[in-house]
């Protein structure tokens, strides 16, 4: 499958591993940087989206998503473990379901741009998952020193999803992330509530990105997948990266 992703928004928080240890599948090893992990709520819209070797369909290609995240490793592969997603369109939403198994929910959301800001809306359907906020770069676009926090939340090109019959892996390819710093600010945000998360405290590490091109191929299942030990032993739930 590919899709254009525009106007995005990496909005993170830094979290106890204790607290989202069990709000994650106990298959998936979290992921820590310093000690610590990280939640981030991602606003943005798509476009072109369409099988290999198809078409887009009219209009079924473009829509906002905006989907909730934290951070694995499994089998030394870094990845993407989705807590929600939410999209404006119905079939998307059930053709994830269907054949990527991510808790992906309908909503009634919009994308717009105001003075310079992308001025950006999201209401869950189906609960009280609410998003309404704007944001704005606030410098050039620059990729990232490996090492970095910034490279380690957004260098990741797989995603994680966990069935009744195993661990599964999405690969994702696309070019580094040309990051810009954010300004941003946030009426409502209660997406990561819903999903079980405490409120989200503090100032957010910002990041936008204006365009980038993806590739996404189909589930494969993870045959090294284990279980973490236990909920409470954290040396065996989590892995650290090696900081230069």
């Amino acid at each position: 499958m590919a899709q254009t992703w525009h106007d995005l928004l990496f909005a993170h928080w830094s979290i106890d591993p204790a607290v989202l240890r069990p709000l994650v599948p106990p298959q998936l090893p979290l992921d820590l940087f310093q000690g610590r992990c990280w939640i981030g709520v991602v606003p943005f819209w798509m476009s072109h989206i369409h099988a290999r070797g198809l078409p887009p369909i009219p209009g079924l290609s473009r829509f906002p998503e905006l989907n909730v995240r934290t951070y694995v490793t499994l089998a030394d592969k870094p990845g993407v473990y989705f807590m929600s997603l939410d999209a404006a369109s119905l079939p998307a939403v059930w053709a994830a379901r269907t054949f990527y198994h991510l808790p992906y929910f309908h909503a009634k959301m919009s994308s717009r741009i105001e003075n310079d800001w992308i001025v950006y809306s999201s209401r869950r359907y189906s609960d009280s998952a609410e998003f309404h906020g704007r944001y704005r770069p606030t410098n050039s676009a620059q990729p990232r020193a490996q090492g970095s926090l910034e490279h380690w939340l957004t260098s990741r090109y797989c995603l994680y999803t966990v069935t009744d019959d195993g661990v599964y892996r999405a690969e994702i390819h696309h070019q580094p992330w040309q990051l810009q710093d954010a300004d941003a600010s946030f009426e409502i945000n209660t997406v990561s509530a819903v999903d079980g998360l405490p409120p989200l405290a503090g100032t957010p590490l910002l990041h936008f990105s204006k365009r980038l091109e993806v590739l996404i191929w189909p589930l494969r299942r993870v045959s090294q997948a284990e279980p973490v030990a236990t909920t409470t032993d954290l040396r065996d739930a989590v892995v650290s990266p090696t900081l230069p």
